[in-house]
């Protein structure tokens, strides 16, 4: 017995039916599992930028750096050769000023915690600081960029 062409309608209607719920079906599952990670990535991006109360920001340049402040630029993500000069000779009580020419950011702190420059966004300087104390230096961002400062 040959089916009815009735029956054959309704049956590729089911299968129709059955597809689209499928379909439907795996696109609820793709937006629960992918939604909140797209939610969370634009929320850190927009909020990138505010910073917080607990992270200084240094200036992106400062209102005037002294003529007698020694600067040293802030090159690339390069172990002991991050830093422009390294070593840099400078005397107790000079100003110093850092100068990130690097095209990320990064944030220099004497190993002491006596001096620290805040983020520095690409192209910005530091302001100016004194030196009070020689030694070690690093970014906190990236801590394999090491530098040393000598006294004079």
């Amino acid at each position: 017995m040959c089916p009815s062409p009735g029956s054959l309608w309704m049956r590729d209607a089911h299968r129709r039916d059955s597809h689209t719920d499928e379909s439907s079906t795996e696109t609820e599952r793709i937006v629960r599992i992918y939604l909140p990670g797209f939610a969370a990535a634009v929320l850190s991006l927009t909020m990138g930028g505010c910073g917080t109360a607990g992270s200084p920001s240094g200036p992106s340049s400062p209102a005037t750096i002294p003529g007698t402040a020694v600067t040293i630029n802030v090159v690339a993500v390069n172990g002991s050769q991050s830093f422009s000069p390294n070593p840099a000779t400078i005397p107790a009580g000079q100003m110093i000023v850092w100068h990130n020419v690097d095209t990320t950011i990064h944030r220099m702190v004497l190993n002491d915690l006596s001096i620290d420059t805040g983020v520095l966004q690409p192209g910005a300087f530091s302001s100016p600081m004194a030196l009070t104390r020689t030694g070690g230096y690093h970014c906190t961002i990236h801590p394999e960029m090491v530098g040393t400062i000598n006294g004079q």
